[in-house]
């Protein structure tokens, strides 16, 4: 996320205002609810963990350890057993 100076994109009375409670300082402005995008979405890595996780329970199925899986995706045991577990309930 990037800073946008105030000054380039709002009114002088509502700087002024503003500037009542917060001289100075730095504002966070929260996105509309509307426009609120979930973890991951913008920058893509939520499909492309949910293709990973796929591919991870698929190769379980298919009769891959869970060891050789750890050592696969460089994941500890208790997060591939998560990720099964989390697949097998979506795919029920």
């Amino acid at each position: 996320m990037r800073y946008v100076k105030a000054q380039d994109v709002l009114p002088e009375e509502f700087i002024k205002i503003i500037q009542e409670y917060v001289d100075g300082g730095y504002l966070y402005v929260p996105r509309k609810n509307e426009n609120h995008k979930a973890w991951g979405e913008k920058s893509g890595i939520k499909s492309s963990l949910k293709v990973r996780n796929t591919e991870i329970y698929k190769k379980y199925l298919d009769g891959t350890t869970i060891n050789a899986l750890t050592e696969e995706y460089y994941l500890s045991e208790k997060s591939i057993r998560r990720i099964i577990s989390e697949e097998k309930r979506l795919c029920s």
